[in-house]
């Protein structure tokens, strides 16, 4: 008579044993996993010193102090004002070097709007990043303006270079 083989199911308890065991050696490791054994209290780790934007680095994040509040929103205020203020660009950015300066302010307003965003990010200040979010589109609405009828995409039909 054959011998049947024996069913996979063995060898992957026995692994599934030894995972288990070994995750339960783990300091951090979940509760339930431990089954019978003794339970022990996970390791505790110390706060460290902030690191940047405000966030404690391996003790959890840290409530955001007057200071850092007031940073996000200087930072979005700066944006904000760069942003309002290029819809009263004193010059003609028709084409040539006066575009290109232009279009780097614009720029300037994109990152303005990603700088707040990452630091009200970081600081949970649902309000700032929106403020923020709200800027960076904007800057790509002043770059459409100018980059979509030079590349052909709008009805009006825009170059580059003076001639």
């Amino acid at each position: 008579m054959a011998k049947t083989p024996a069913p996979a199911d063995d060898s992957l308890d026995g692994m599934s044993k030894e995972v288990d065991r070994l995750l339960k050696q783990l300091p951090g490791a979940d509760p339930t996993l431990r089954g019978s054994g003794p339970l022990t209290s996970p390791v505790s780790r110390p706060a460290g010193p902030p690191g940047p934007g405000g966030a404690a680095i391996a003790g959890g994040a840290r409530e955001p102090t007057a200071r850092d509040k007031l940073g996000v929103w200087l930072r979005v205020g700066l944006g904000v004002a760069v942003g309002a203020l290029m819809t009263q660009w004193p010059y003609q950015h028709a084409c040539g070097i006066s575009l290109y300066l232009y279009l780097g302010a614009v720029t300037a307003v994109i990152v303005a709007g990603g700088w707040a965003s990452v630091a009200s990010w970081k600081l949970r200040m649902g309000p700032a990043h929106v403020v923020s979010l709200g800027l960076i589109v904007w800057g790509l609405v002043l770059a459409a303006q100018q980059v979509l009828p030079r590349i052909g995409y709008a009805a009006a039909s825009a170059s580059w270079r003076c001639l």
